[in-house]
C-alpha cells in the first residue's frame, strides 16, 4: 500500500480511547483488508490483515474468547 492511498483510509479509534489519544490503536478498513496502526505514529509502520483472521482475532481482544 503506498503512503498515498494509507492517508485515504478512514481511521478511526475506540470511544474508550484517552481524549488526548496516547497509547491507542487504530483501524481502518478498505473492501479486502483491515489496517491497524499506532495512533502516536500514524506516518510509520501498519499491520495489515485479510477479514477472515481479524474476525478470528476479535474475540480475543474484547475478551470474549
Amino acid at each position: 500500500m503506498t503512503a498515498q492511498s494509507r492517508t485515504a483510509l478512514n481511521w478511526r479509534k475506540s470511544s474508550y480511547s484517552n481524549p488526548d489519544g496516547a497509547a491507542c490503536v487504530e483501524v481502518a478498513t478498505a473492501p479486502r483488508t483491515i489496517h491497524i496502526r499506532d495512533s502516536k505514529h500514524i506516518g510509520g509502520p501498519h499491520l495489515t490483515f485479510s477479514p477472515t483472521p481479524w474476525a478470528a482475532f476479535l474475540p480475543y481482544a474484547s475478551g470474549r474468547r
